[in-house]
């Protein structure tokens, strides 16, 4: 069933794109309840508390979708409906709450080595209004962000928002979501050049803060650039708290993963510091991780936490935020229970929405790989 499935060819040209799509959503054939999931975390893994909630173990309620193929970025329509993209396939998807699939697009020109491809997503705010979609992408030239609008169940074609972001085979960043306050934030990586991190008028190593049409979003540090914060290796996580404070989470190098509180203009340190430093002229870190227990990708924040995907970890990390905004007490859960963890969002519904990433070149499949996965925290 899923050879039915043909891929909407949409060509990206140097500054435009193309596209085209049909005006069905066919289904693609998935698993409720496979027989190797399993519903509770591993026991030597929960800590004490009530089952759920604030103070007990989160709990895996099953898989939403199954047979996906790299999916990669996950944001929510109005509707409570779910956009996913798909790293390798360029496939843009719809997923119901019930676990409905159904093919919205494709982006065609997409260059999937590495780490690159069709990579984050993000729902327009003003969705409502100007059904506009954000994509972040790999092309054979460098990394952009990209709008298209949704028309019905058809994807439109995209227009080039902001190019122009170095491209590499690794760390190619592609984190997008808007923040509080309506721009769009982000995400780079320094493409395998860690000098590209420092350098200010580069856009690798960086998180960037934009408005939908791609200018420099007001109150920026340079009022003439996107660049919001620097010295990052690659980050892949954004999210805020209930306070609005953007927190990212980083891939480090051979010692420690990163969790960071972002501060406008804030310099991170890569590649003078890995971990904490306590240089003053960089901004420490507030968690860090060794490199095998995370190499970290998703974060949500729900149910005062953050939560984080951990690829090489193979695990779902939670981390308490406090009011005055200071992350503690790191918990794993899933410890290799679903393998490599993409990304981590918070549905409508407060439940959280796992993807993993076997099939990514870097993974041990299963049949029924790569899932979404829902959770309650």
């Amino acid at each position: 069933m899923r050879s039915r499935l043909a891929l909407c060819s949409l060509t990206l040209a140097a500054v435009a794109a193309t596209g085209c799509s049909g005006t069905t959503q066919e289904p693609i054939p998935r698993v409720t309840q496979p027989a190797d999931l399993p519903s509770q975390p591993t026991p030597t893994e929960q800590p004490e508390g009530d089952g759920g909630g604030r103070n007990g173990p989160p709990r895996a309620e099953g898989t939403l979708v199954d047979l996906l193929e790299v999916p990669w970025g996950v944001d929510f329509l109005p509707d409570g409906a779910a956009v996913v993209t798909e790293r390798m396939t360029g496939r843009v998807l719809r997923v119901t709450a019930d676990g409905g699939l159904g093919r919205l697009g494709a982006i065609g020109a997409i260059v999937p080595q590495g780490e690159a491809g069709l990579l984050g997503v993000a729902v327009s705010p003003d969705f409502e209004q100007d059904r506009s979609l954000f994509f972040y992408l790999t092309t054979g030239t460098d990394n952009r962000v990209v709008r298209a609008e949704l028309d019905g169940s058809s994807l439109g074609t995209p227009t080039v928002v902001l190019d122009g972001i170095p491209a590499g085979f690794i760390h190619d960043g592609g984190r997008i979501a808007f923040g509080p306050d309506g721009h769009l934030y982000v995400t780079t990586g320094e493409t395998g050049d860690p000098a590209l991190a420092q350098e200010p008028d580069s856009l690798a190593g960086k998180i960037l803060r934009i408005t939908p049409d791609g200018e420099p979003a007001p109150g920026n540090p340079d009022p003439d650039s996107p660049v919001y914060s620097l010295g990052h290796r690659n980050v892949q996580g954004l999210a805020w708290d209930d306070e609005g404070r953007l927190w990212a989470s980083e891939f480090g190098d051979s010692t420690w993963d990163e969790l960071n509180l972002v501060e406008k203009g804030g310099n991170y340190g890569w590649p003078e510091v890995e971990g904490k430093g306590d240089d003053d002229r960089f901004v420490d870190p507030q968690v860090v991780w060794p490199v095998e227990d995370a190499s970290p990708s998703g974060l949500a924040y729900a149910d005062g936490h953050l939560w984080m995907a951990g690829l090489r970890g193979q695990r779902l990390w939670r981390i308490a935020v406090s009011p005055r905004g200071r992350a503690s007490d790191p918990t794993a859960f899933f410890t290799e229970d679903y393998g490599r963890l993409r990304t981590v969002v918070t549905a409508p519904d407060g439940l959280l929405w796992v993807t993993t990433s076997n099939r990514d070149g870097r993974g041990e499949p299963t049949p029924a790989d790569d899932r979404i996965i829902v959770v309650r925290p």
